[in-house]
């Protein structure tokens, strides 16, 4: 599934092809923090002005469709855990205040999930049939516990999904070329899903660089 960059004014963000509903992976353009967190920061508790996060999320959700007073946000903490959804769970901008998890999906309308990612995969997932959606933080370990093949699973269990009618796009992470790790990370991934990722995995010596986004597609896919 094919990722193109989008510009709105000074708004640039990427979107995946093959996801019909409104989303964005965001980049640091577009938005009103200055300094270090210039421009785009949708992230409280890093120094930050809450009202340019404020800001930052009006301006965000005036470009690609959302209501601000309509987000959930992820309390992440690189598990498997992955909550379903409605409009009573947002809670506004502070994402210490919703429960820990690193997925969450709704079939609620109106409803936007927030993930937050910077080396770790984010994953976005959609039935255009049932209309549920889905965003998912995959960290290492994440990864590692198939968060993404649970946050299938619970689509289907919970919210009468069809898994293969479930569309997903993975966005920006760190990339095999600077994934450096020891061996517990391929470890980990083998312990899962066996073999068949050592195709993913390169040795280096005494490390290992690890290819994330290949090794969640296949979970994806196994799903």
């Amino acid at each position: 599934m094919a990722i193109h960059t989008m510009k709105n004014g000074t708004m640039e963000y990427l979107v995946a092809e093959g996801i019909a509903v409104p989303h964005a992976f965001t980049t640091r353009l577009g938005g009103v923090s200055t300094g270090h967190f210039a421009s785009l920061n949708i992230a409280l508790h890093r120094g930050d002005r809450s009202e340019n996060v404020a800001e930052n999320y009006a301006r965000l959700g005036k470009t690609i469709g959302f209501d601000p007073q309509k987000l959930v946000l992820a309390h992440q903490v690189h598990g498997d855990a992955v909550r379903v959804v409605t409009e009573e769970d947002c809670l506004g901008l502070d994402h210490h205040q919703y429960p820990e998890c690193d997925g969450l999906i709704t079939n609620t309308p109106g409803v936007t999930l927030v993930v937050f990612t910077a080396d770790c995969t984010p994953i976005l997932l959609s039935d255009p049939v049932t209309g549920a959606v889905g965003a998912v933080h995959a960290g290492w370990r994440g990864t590692a516990e198939d968060i993404a093949g649970k946050a299938v699973k619970k689509m289907v269990e919970e919210l009468g999904c069809c898994p293969e009618n479930i569309r997903a796009a993975i966005g920006p992470n760190i990339g095999d070329c600077c994934f450096q790790t020891d061996g517990d990370v391929p470890a980990a991934m083998v312990e899962t899903f066996g073999s068949v990722v050592d195709g993913f995995i390169r040795a280096a010596g005494e490390k290992f660089y690890v290819n994330l986004k290949a090794i969640n597609a296949l979970a994806l896919r196994r799903a």
